[in-house]
């Protein structure tokens, strides 16, 4: 690229950038509901300790908010996406196709999605990943054949579960968290059965196959919940006989109405999910377009204080509030503090 070409180039985001300064004074973040209740922790406490204005957080899915940050540059976008899985290469590329062309990837912590229903309701404490799949897959591979599930119960897909109707809440598909689900629980499972290696024996090629596992009925017995946690407590509280998905803090901040069930045996925590013993985890991430730092301000100050040892630590309030804080957390500081983008 000639240097006439690279200054224009330039000129063109600064203008846009000066817009942006011009046209408002604060942070805004959007994306994951399970990284949301972290970040209007850390928003709140940023507005009250720097002398910067309150960031605004908005929640909305991992995807949503990917999709409003890959938009482009300028007092229109988002400045931070929140996101329960990492930023895909298509998310990416739709983002360069923007302009979104320097993006800073932050690893917060890590959390865990668990399993839970009414504390007074049906005995649900303990699921495997192969219980999961056999009451939710839309079809399953039976005599050479792919064939409607037909569990009506819970006891139908394991006798030791209750003997209630399957009603299941799970992210809909717009959530980062129903990706975790459908590669930790449903493919799993779908493992475990024997049911992966059925269909691949049936003439199906392996994508195809995980395709089908990943698969949930639609006959009412699955839910696809597109809101945030809150709406999947609502609809527990409405049904007695409901599992939910949920992230592990928002569990924990419910546990008077709530009880959470085991996963192959591991109960949820943050000593479990720290040390990878559980095995529904994942970690959190937002991501910050490096075009707005400097421009927006208290951007860059937000994202310091948002993985500083005194909100993400061990010892901070995102920990107390469920986060499992990262190993790693010194390096994510100094990725932050030296604005390492992903391109780098």
């Amino acid at each position: 690229m000639s240097f006439a070409k690279l200054t224009a180039s330039a000129l063109a985001i600064a203008a846009v950038s000066a817009t942006a300064a011009a046209a408002r004074d604060n942070v805004q973040v959007a994306g994951s509901s399970t990284v949301l209740p972290y970040a209007s922790i850390v928003a709140e406490a940023f507005g009250e300790n720097f002398d910067f204005p309150t960031p605004v957080v908005e929640s909305g899915g991992s995807s949503a908010g990917l999709k409003r940050f890959c938009e482009g540059v300028g007092e229109t976008s988002i400045d931070i996406a929140n996101a329960s899985r990492p930023i895909k290469d298509k998310e990416i590329e739709t983002c360069k196709a923007n302009g979104v062309s320097d993006i800073i990837e932050v690893r917060v912590g890590y959390d865990g999605i668990v399993f839970a229903s009414q504390l007074n309701g049906p005995a649900f404490t303990a699921f495997t990943p192969s219980d999961l799949f056999k009451a939710l897959a839309a079809e399953l591979p039976v005599d050479g054949k792919m064939v409607a599930n037909t569990a009506s119960t819970w006891a139908d897909a394991n006798p030791e579960l209750p003997a209630v109707d399957i009603a299941a809440f799970i992210p809909g598909t717009k959530h980062g968290t129903r990706e975790v689900f459908e590669e930790k629980v449903l493919i799993e499972g779908c493992k475990a059965t024997g049911a992966l290696e059925a269909m691949v024996g049936m003439g199906m090629d392996e994508k195809d196959a995980e395709k089908a596992c990943k698969a949930v009925r639609t006959d009412g017995k699955s839910v696809d919940i597109d809101g945030d946690y809150t709406e999947t407590l609502a609809r527990i509280d409405t049904n007695p006989n409901g599992v939910g998905v949920f992230g592990l803090a928002f569990y924990e901040n419910n546990t008077d109405k709530l009880k959470v069930a085991t996963m192959s045996g591991i109960a949820p925590s943050t000593e479990t999910i720290a040390s990878g013993e559980y095995p529904v985890s994942r970690p959190l991430f937002f991501y910050i377009k490096k075009a707005h730092i400097g421009v927006i301000p208290g951007l860059k100050e937000f994202a310091e204080f948002f993985v500083s040892d005194e909100m993400a630590g061990p010892d901070g309030p995102l920990a107390a509030y469920g986060l499992v804080s990262d190993p790693e957390l010194a390096a994510t500081q100094a990725k932050v503090a030296n604005e390492e983008t992903m391109s780098n």
